[in-house]
């Protein structure tokens, strides 16, 4: 459990890097469409290098029986590497960092009420409505002061 928890602030660490790597890579390209397609680039060559490397096999009957909707994840990314790169220059990164993580959790909030995409249902309580308004609290702080 902690292994798992110390990777995702980690991964949520590369994600603050990520936004003004890119948007740094937009002046030289152009548009923040061109810094996310070279982002994608390189990324997608660090994951075939890295699938290799662990001899990862994909199931292919199992994917052919995944719902439309599995195979839609990679432009959601688009869009979120897109507008941070086009974000951080204008709003700065701790901005635009808060803000994506308050959608992202807004979000979240409805997605696992409801158990969207076959995800367990984690209701809606007093204690996760405050934790997303403190984040929500947390981005108007980072706006303002």
């Amino acid at each position: 459990m902690i292994f798992s928890l110390i990777a995702v602030v980690l991964a949520g660490g590369a994600t603050a890097l990520q936004a003004p790597t890119n948007a740094k890579l937009m002046t030289a390209v152009g548009s923040p469409v061109n810094a996310a397609f070279v982002s994608f680039a390189v990324g997608t060559v660090a994951l075939g290098v890295l699938a290799l490397m662990m001899q990862a096999r994909p199931d292919m009957t199992a994917a052919r029986a995944l719902p439309w909707y599995a195979w839609i994840g990679g432009l959601y990314g688009a869009i979120f590497v897109v507008a941070a790169t086009w974000g951080v220059p204008r709003l700065g990164v701790a901005l635009t960092i808060t803000l994506m993580v308050a959608g992202q959790l807004l979000v979240g909030l409805v997605l696992d009420h409801f158990g969207a995409f076959g995800q367990p249902v984690q209701p809606l309580n007093l204690g996760r409505i405050a934790g997303v308004a403190l984040v929500i609290a947390g981005v108007v702080m980072v706006r303002r002061f």
